[in-house]
């Protein structure tokens, strides 16, 4: 077990000037990582024992539910990606090698393992099955953020499984779920199991598992029985008095006034009362015109799959010949087609009327303009959930994913199967993925204080922070080191802090680093026999005499569970 005086632990006394995330900032000052490029990060050894420790939880759970391990190249062929279509992907890193051969470095390993299944495979016998692998994962991420919680190089837990047919699948996407509960609350975290988008995976269902925290990249709406990404959320959307409705649209002047707050102020009227106009590109179709509502945002989410294509904005000069000025656009009299919001209902709305320093008002949807309803808009805080409790909006870390596969993958690979009547059927899969990273920011963003990272006892790199007061020779140093001897012969995981500093520092150190249990050995307790303890999460203080004090902290730290 490891001595302050020649552990690798670079602790720092301020924040880098570059950390936003509370977790980068403690993670470095603790010195857990060390920044190597952008996106780039190396886990020190107290970082790196935070990690296995998640892992090995993680490896628990999935062997708990058959999971068979095994481990995967990153480096793949181009090829396997050519195949299942997912070689244009910006974020995946291409490369060729020296006899010029197409490669990637995998972000994920779908292709990779369903390669291997489908020649070996072939019975409807062998079949469900589960393999995963925790390995190493390369993302071309344009904008590196927030320490280890956004990075080009990461390690995850992939598990993949292989079913017969969709009601197999749904048993192995319950096991993955009942795993991934028991993994975020041995981990410590508080955590929401939400409703998701697809995204580049594929496939027809999926979940995100989130830690709420202000450093999250995701919005999770929930509500009593209710959550879900806000990329894939629904709810109805609260009332909007409109102006009254007029037998046609009529035209008025706003000149200057390119926004839906301008408009709406200078008409008095709620700014969702427009129908806010946001033309895009769509590949292969054109411009199409999305509308929300004045008061709600376009979810780009929704609209491309919505649209099912992929979209840019649309540039200004492109908007000018198409429909007319920038801040003055609408879809009354537009010739493209025109994407209404399901939020958007009844009539009195007011728009842009495709000309400068002009606004139509008694805009009527459906009289005045031809549209396609759709559910673009992201949700509001205040929406009402499906359940009927109003919706809240927080963020989240996402720290886990799962989805529902299908055929996706097995049919452009042939990863095919006999059933029992002799006839060959395609192999129905999911994919499961949970970073180890993720959960150890998602901890320390959620219980961390003032002085430092509070981890909860599973995956702290040590349970036990032993610190010594005295000095070299005296009778504290050898009353610490009789005690050290005696945690580390009991299998606690100790780290002892025998370096010839002062008190203030090794105190502080030790609260940075947030072990659950800290004992010290100073010069006035042990005067009374007595060692000091303090239990990290609640600063709760007690006096153990030395002779018990390694027999105690096992019960201690168990109580902290």
């Amino acid at each position: 077990m490891p001595r302050l005086s020649n552990l690798f632990l670079p602790t720092l006394r301020d924040d880098p000037a570059d950390a936003e995330a509370l977790s980068h900032r403690l993670m470095v000052r603790a010195g857990l990582i060390r920044q190597l490029g952008a996106g780039l990060w190396t886990w020190l050894p107290a970082g790196f024992r935070v990690i296995r420790k998640v892992e090995a939880i993680v490896r628990e759970e999935m062997e708990a539910i058959d999971g068979q391990e095994m481990l995967m190249p990153v480096l793949q062929p181009a090829a396997l990606w050519e195949r299942s279509g997912r070689y244009a992907i910006d974020e995946l890193f291409k490369l060729r090698d020296r006899r010029d051969a197409e490669l990637v470095l995998a972000l994920s390993s779908e292709e990779a393992v369903t390669y291997h299944v489908a020649p070996e495979v072939r019975s409807y016998r062998e079949l469900p099955m589960i393999l995963f692998h925790i390995q190493t994962k390369e993302r071309d991420e344009p904008r590196p953020r927030a320490g280890v919680l956004r990075t080009r190089e990461f390690t995850m837990k992939d598990s993949y499984s292989f079913d017969r047919d969709l009601e197999g699948l749904e048993r192995s996407y319950r096991l993955h779920i009942e795993a991934y509960d028991r993994i975020c609350d041995r981990c410590g975290l508080r955590w929401y199991r939400v409703e998701s988008d697809v995204g580049v995976m594929g496939g027809f269902g999926a979940h995100e598992y989130m830690a709420p925290c202000e450093a999250g990249e995701n919005e999770v709406a929930f509500a009593p029985g209710y959550a879900a990404n806000v990329e894939v959320a629904s709810a109805a959307p609260r009332p909007v008095e409109l102006p009254p409705a007029l037998d046609e649209p009529r035209e008025v002047p706003t000149p200057d006034l390119t926004t839906v707050a301008e408009v709406a102020g200078a008409l008095g009227v709620p700014a969702g009362a427009a129908l806010k106009a946001i033309p895009v590109v769509v590949e292969g179709r054109g411009m199409v015109l999305p509308l929300v509502r004045g008061d709600h945002r376009l979810n780009e989410f929704k609209l491309r799959n919505a649209i099912g294509a992929d979209f840019r904005q649309a540039h200004a000069e492109e908007i000018e010949a198409e429909l007319g000025p920038p801040g003055f656009i609408g879809p009354v009299g537009a010739k493209i087609d025109v994407l209404k919001d399901a939020a958007i209902q009844g009539e009195g709305y007011f728009a842009g009327a495709n000309k400068r320093d002009a606004h139509l008002i008694g805009v009527a949807p459906g009289r005045d303009f031809a549209f396609e309803e759709v559910d673009i808009r992201s949700v509001e805080a205040g929406d009402i959930a499906p359940g009927g409790h109003a919706i809240e909006i927080e963020r989240a870390i996402e720290v886990g994913n799962i989805f529902k596969l299908g055929t996706r993958y097995s049919e452009p690979f042939g990863a095919n199967y006999l059933d029992e009547g002799g006839r060959e059927r395609p192999i129905v899969m999911g994919c499961y993925g949970i970073g180890p990273a993720r959960i150890a920011a998602a901890a320390i963003e959620q219980h961390a204080d003032e002085r430092g990272i509070v981890w909860p006892a599973a995956i702290a790199p040590w349970q036990v922070h032993l610190v010594s007061l005295g000095r070299p020779g005296d009778e504290v140093t050898e009353a610490a080191e009789g005690l050290y001897r005696e945690l580390t012969d009991g299998g606690v995981e100790v780290v002892f802090d025998d370096r010839e500093a002062g008190p203030g520092e090794k105190l502080t150190d030790a609260e940075l680093l947030g072990c659950p249990l800290r004992i010290t050995v100073g010069r006035r307790a042990l005067a009374e026999d007595a060692v000091e303890t303090q239990i990290r999460a609640s600063g709760e203080e007690a006096r153990l005499p030395v002779a018990e004090a390694a027999a105690a902290a096992p019960g201690l730290i168990a109580g902290l569970d």
